[in-house]
């Protein structure tokens, strides 16, 4: 399935049906009065986040959705049908903007989140609501309201705890499918991830967390060189950054130089990725023959304050630990977070009852 992760759609809520100006007639209440009906509410436009979809594809065809309009009311004060309501899935992550405006109007970051997006119309009143002791005869209604119409735009941001970053060929996608079930594409050339990828890891027994592999940077990204930035959108909710770098001796790149120019990448796109915790990963141990370079590494890392880990898809070197490590940290962070947003009381009496 191809990936989107950006979409225009178009919603449409229904009309309200129209009141009407009826009257009773029947054989024996000369006086009947009026009898005109309510108009029905039109059908509003919700929408439902849900882990069965992982892509925006689904908009590319059907880019607008319209809810039922209300049917008039009708004599006898019968009430016109409500409108049907449309229903519409979208993937857990998505950001709601009002396309006019740029507001974001919704982040749907749980399954089963539901909003209204664009709400139908109220039914417009029969007359038999305007009767009044002093105008018992009413001959006038209401017509029912129109419905919301709103153009979205939405932005797909995956939900992952680790995000990896780094050049193109640094080894993310073949260290993803090592630490992971995930089966991204893997091949001995640049670029050969155009999508970003998951992962779900599980370590210390039953504990899991989720890993995105973003594709490769290159300097300039921020320009739009390479892929650019395009799909840096999806670490902005991840709690660590593992930053891979070719270590090996093969690619002939200087592994310092290349965390620098990503991290300014990294910057250039929003400065919050520059506070998230990172750890640094140097991959393709095993393809290493000038520990120099190795070296030389550490020692910046070092300087930094920066968690170097060795690790080596092809031999398993250093994979527990590297899971281990970024499991540890995203329970940190998780506490932390729980820590933060605990609320406790001004003041209470020994009983426990908190003075107002």
């Amino acid at each position: 399935m191809q990936f989107l992760d950006r979409a225009k759609i178009t919603a449409k809520a229904g009309r309200g049906g129209n009141g009407v100006t009826a009257f009773r007639r029947e054989k024996f209440v000369p006086r009947g009065g009026p009898s005109g009906g309510d108009g029905g509410d039109g059908g509003s436009v919700f929408m439902e986040a849900t882990n069965q979809l992982n892509t925006l594809l689904q908009f590319r065809l059907n880019p607008e959705f319209r809810a039922g309009n209300g049917s008039h009311g009708e004599g006898s004060n019968r009430h016109g049908q409500n409108g049907e309501d449309v229903m519409i899935p979208v993937p857990v992550g998505t950001l709601v903007i009002n396309h006019e405006t740029q507001e974001t109007l919704y982040d749907l970051v749980e399954p089963g989140q539901r909003v209204v997006i664009a709400r139908g119309g109220r039914g417009g009143r029969g007359n038999a609501r305007f009767a009044t002791s002093i105008n018992r005869a009413p001959r006038y209604h209401q017509d029912g309201e129109p419905g919301d119409v709103i153009s979205l735009q939405l932005e797909l941001r995956l939900i992952a705890d680790v995000g990896l970053v780094g050049f193109p060929n640094a080894g993310k996608s073949t260290l993803l499918s090592r630490i992971s079930a995930a089966r991204p594409k893997i091949a001995d050339y640049p670029f050969t991830t155009l999508e970003p990828n998951l992962g779900v890891v599980s370590w210390d027994d039953e504990k899991t967390f989720v890993v995105a592999d973003i594709p490769g940077l290159i300097e300039g990204a921020h320009e739009g060189a390479g892929l650019g930035l395009d799909f840096l959108r999806h670490i902005e909710r991840t709690s660590i950054l593992a930053h891979v770098i070719d270590i090996s001796s093969v690619s002939g790149r200087d592994a310092v130089e290349d965390f620098l120019i990503i991290e300014n990448e990294l910057n250039q796109y929003k400065a919050e990725l520059g506070e998230k915790p990172r750890v640094i990963v140097a991959s393709k141990m095993d393809a290493l023959d000038d520990e120099s370079r190795l070296d030389r590494l550490r020692s910046f890392c070092q300087e930094r304050g920066l968690e170097l880990i060795e690790v080596s898809s092809v031999t398993g070197k250093g994979i527990s630990t590297l899971k281990r490590n970024l499991g540890k940290r995203i329970e940190n962070a998780a506490a932390l977070n729980r820590s933060n947003n605990t609320v406790i009381p001004e003041s209470a009496d020994p009983a426990g009852a908190v003075s107002r």
